[in-house]
Formats: structure tokens, sequence, C-alpha cells
């Protein structure tokens, strides 16, 4: 190789290493970046903003199916500090109606977790009396396979004595 050329093979190789090195750290560099500017949005829209006065947090929430509510104090910077006792009560109202749901669906889930277990029991219980008729079939077929292995067994003596015999008296096998 000539020098121009190891000066352009040099130059390819750093311009590699620059590209690698942009692909690794450049999506951790930008999200980074992102959330940076996000967050000086952030700040910078809430200075235009008052304090919230109250303590939401405080303040159980409300949960309808999938979705997280707070009913009586939706805008933490609406809220009125001297709430009525109405709004109190229809607050207390509000929760003690969900836990009367709640309660409701949990004993229907209860009675049908029961009714699924008896079920299941008596599935079992079918199963393990077939499982009961094949293990006494099973038991009855061996004992016939034995007994006939027994008989075969002795024919096949019976059978070894006689041709003992027929041998000793001049029989050969193929002749008659």
């Amino acid at each position: 190789m000539n020098r121009r050329q190891q000066r352009a093979m040099k130059w390819a190789i750093a311009v590699m290493a620059v590209c690698i090195l942009c692909y690794i750290v450049g999506p951790p560099l930008h999200w980074h970046v992102t959330e940076a500017l996000a967050s000086v949005r952030r700040h910078g829209s809430s200075v235009s903003c008052p304090p919230c006065r109250c303590d939401c947090s405080s303040q159980p929430l409300l949960s309808i199916g999938d979705e997280l509510i707070n009913n009586t104090f939706t805008d933490c910077v609406k809220h009125d500090p001297e709430v009525t006792e109405e709004m109190e009560k229809s607050f207390t109202n509000l929760l003690m109606e969900e836990l009367r749901l709640r309660e409701a669906q949990s004993l229907e889930n209860q009675q049908r977790a029961d009714i699924m277990l008896l079920e299941a029991k008596k599935m079992a219980s079918q199963y393990q009396k077939e499982a009961d008729k094949c293990s006494s079939g099973m038991e009855t077929c061996e004992e016939a396979r034995e007994r006939a292995e027994g008989i075969l067994e002795e024919q096949r003596r019976v059978t070894a004595m006689w041709e003992l015999r027929a041998r000793q008296r001049g029989w050969q096998e193929g002749f008659q």
C-alpha cells in the first residue's frame, strides 16, 4: 500500500468509528435532551400557575371500573377548604356503595369458585373410578397372562418329554 491509500484507510476507519459512536451514544443522548427540554417547559409553565392550597393526596380515590377518580375533589385548584357536610356525606355514601358493590362481587366470585371446585371434585372422583376399573382390569389380564404362561410352560414340558421318548424309540424329525 502506498501512503495515499494508508491515509484513506485511516480516514475511513475514523469515519466508521464516529458513526458507531453516534449509533451507540445517540439514542440515550437524544432521550436525555428531550427529557431536559420537557422539564424546562413544565417548570416554565408552572411559574404562572399559583400553587395549590389543598392536600388532595390525603383524600382517598374512588375506583370505578379500571379508572381511578376522585369525585368530590376532582380539581385541586378548585377545592374549597370549607367543604359542606352534604358533600362529605355524598362522598361517604359513594364509598359505602362502592364497598357494597365490591362485597357483592367478591361473594359472587366465591360462589363461582365453590361451584367450580365441586365440579372439579366430581370429575376427579369419576376419573378415580375409571382408573380403579382400569387397574382391576389390568390385574385380571395380568392373572390370566400368568396362568396362560404356566399352562404354556407345562405344555412345552409335556411336549419335550414326548419328543424325548419318541427320539429314544427312533423317531427323527422329517421322517414319518
